[in-house]
Formats: C-alpha cells, sequence, structure tokens
C-alpha cells in the first residue's frame, strides 16, 4: 500500500499538501487539489484510520449496539439502521455494529470497543429513563449523540435527535376528530417508558382542547405485540365505552386493534376510526391499510451524523412525525 510520502512525490508536492488534500481540501488551489486527488487514486492510497482519528480527534468509525428484543421484530429500528449506515457513508464513514448488556453492565464493551481504536465516537438508540450510557460517555470524554432523549432528565447529558411523540399524537386525535369521530381511545405502554408518557400525554392534552372524553379511554399495555393489542382493544370494546376512534402507541398496537376489531364484526375505518405509529411496512400491506405517523428516518440520521462527526457542542433536534393517511381511518 502506498504511503502519505509516496503520493507526495508522485504528484510532486510536499507531505502537507497531501495531508491538506485529504483534510482539509478548501486550503488548496482547484488544480492542485485535482493533482494530488488523480496521484491518491493511481497509487491506491488509504488513510491510516487511527492515525487520522488520534491525530484530529476526528469520528471516523462509528459504534452502534443493536438492541436486544427477545422475541419481537421491530421493522422500524431496521429501517433507522439502514438510513444510519447511509449518512454515514455518504461522509466517507463507517458504522461498526456491536451488542452489549443493557445498563451498566454494558459499559466495559463501549469502553473497551474505544480504547482500542476500533471506534471513535457512538450512536445511541432505545433510550431509557435515567439511561446510564449518556453520563457515563460525557465523563470519559468519548464523542456520542442519542437518537431519542433520556426520560426525566432535567438537562440532557448530551446532544440528542429525536420525534416530537406528544405532537404526533395531537395530530393523530385531530385527524380523527376531523372525520368525525369524538370518542377516541390510547393504546400505550407502561408507565416505566418516557417514550410513551410522551405520547400520551399528547394525545390527552389534544382531547381535552377538543373536549373530548379521557376518563378510562387508555389501556396500557405490557408489551409491543399485536396480541396485547388485540387484548387492549377487548378490554375497551368490553367496558362499553362506545369508542370511535383509536390512537395506537405504535403500529404493531394499531394492528393488534384491526385483528380484534375485525374479529367482532366491528369494520375499521367505517365504524371506528385506527392511527397507528412508525409507519412501519406492514402498515400499507394490511387492509384496510393502517393509517399511521411516519419518523423521518433519513433525517434523523443525517442529523445524528452532522451532530456527531462536526464540533459536539450542544445539540437538540425535535423533529415531527408525518401523518400517512390510509383506509383505517376513513371518515365515519
Amino acid at each position: 500500500m502506498a504511503t502519505l510520502k509516496q503520493v507526495a512525490a508522485h504528484a510532486e508536492v510536499s507531505v502537507q499538501t497531501v495531508s491538506n488534500a485529504l483534510n482539509a481540501p478548501h486550503r488548496l488551489r482547484a488544480d492542485t487539489l485535482e493533482r494530488v486527488n488523480r496521484s491518491i487514486e493511481l497509487l491506491n492510497y488509504r488513510p491510516n484510520r487511527n492515525a487520522r482519528s488520534l491525530r484530529t480527534s476526528a469520528v471516523e468509525l462509528i459504534g452502534y449496539c443493536v438492541p436486544n428484543w427477545p422475541h419481537q421484530t421491530h421493522l422500524v429500528m431496521d429501517q433507522f439502521l439502514h438510513a444510519l449506515c447511509a449518512a454515514a457513508e455518504r461522509t466517507g464513514r463507517h458504522i461498526l455494529l456491536f451488542t452489549a448488556p443493557p445498563g451498566v453492565d454494558g459499559m466495559p464493551t463501549y469502553d473497551d470497543l474505544h480504547a482500542r481504536r476500533m471506534v471513535d465516537g457512538f450512536v445511541l438508540s432505545q433510550t431509557e429513563t435515567h439511561d446510564p450510557r449518556h453520563g457515563w460517555l460525557k465523563d470519559e470524554g468519548i464523542p456520542f449523540v442519542s437518537f431519542g432523549r433520556v426520560w426525566k432528565e432535567s438537562t440532557q447529558p448530551g446532544p440528542w435527535v429525536d420525534v416530537d411523540g406528544a405532537t404526533g399524537s395531537a395530530i393523530a386525535v385531530r385527524h380523527l376528530y376531523d372525520t368525525g369521530r369524538r370518542r377516541i381511545a390510547f393504546l400505550g405502554w407502561p408507565k416505566s417508558s418516557g417514550l410513551a408518557e410522551d405520547r400520551v400525554a399528547g394525545w390527552r392534552t389534544a382531547c381535552k382542547e377538543l373536549g373530548l372524553p379521557t376518563n378510562g379511554m387508555a389501556v396500557r399495555c405490557r408489551e409491543d405485540s399485536i396480541e396485547e393489542g388485540a387484548l387492549a382493544t377487548a378490554r375497551l370494546l368490553d367496558s362499553g365505552r362506545d369508542l370511535d376512534g383509536i390512537v395506537a402507541l405504535s403500529d404493531v398496537l394499531a394492528l393488534g386493534a384491526l385483528r380484534e376489531l375485525t374479529a367482532r364484526g366491528i369494520v375499521p375505518g367505517r365504524d371506528v376510526g385506527v392511527v397507528g405509529y412508525d409507519d412501519s411496512p406492514l402498515a400499507e400491506v394490511v387492509s384496510p391499510g393502517l393509517t399511521s405517523l411516519r419518523q423521518p428516518m433519513d433525517r434523523i440520521a443525517e442529523e445524528l451524523i452532522t451532530i456527531l462527526t462536526g464540533d459536539q457542542q450542544p445539540a437538540e433536534r425535535l423533529l415531527l412525525p408525518e401523518l400517512v393517511i390510509r383506509g383505517s381511518s376513513a371518515p365515519g
């Protein structure tokens, strides 16, 4: 493999000029930059990633811990991972995937990856209340950015990008209201989930602003599964709430609602409007198609990579979801 000196000799420039072409191309004249780049290509030169990251403190290789979801398939996180890899590769960087135990037990894995220069920084996801990773990485001075906030923290311990779940739920409620629905229920997760509390708060606020009932209209599911969504819908129907709309915290729970409604001869979209969250691939293949809130995964990934590879100043990005309307919320 060619060396930096060999590239410099081939291009008839100094070693510093080659370094500038790689790290600060704006400093060079266009013809000089073109000549150096031609030599780099002809000699198949590849910079030493570790040497460069040590010298410049640049984030070149990014670590991402793949979440462990026993017995569950999270299609949305699969979409996120593809978007993250594509965003990193557009900047000449790559994502290193790894697994680690949850909570503090996983910190040695993060420490080992960074200490051995296998990664220069991390993208975090699936954040939890009082998530230990953020504070530890901050204390160690290791660059990171989080997809999601650390819930119930007065001050976020690091930069983050998130989707406004509360506003998303409110958008769903107002959409169902505009289609004539007046008794709109909510299917959520346990209180231990900050994300769940954020989304149910948006549902509750919107219902109150529109003068819609909320007492007894929210059901907390034990897990994110179709079975739990169906059971929660059955509880609401059996309670005599006479609901005509459902906002679900996820597409998976919404699919459970569609299943239970159909099993009882209630036509989704005509009798009860249903809105999910995430706009997963399943949303458009079920019948009727599931109205859902789409998270802007490509933009989320772009923002994460931009923040992580930038100057690491405090950064917070709260993005809005997009309502994708399909048959499950046809006017009543």
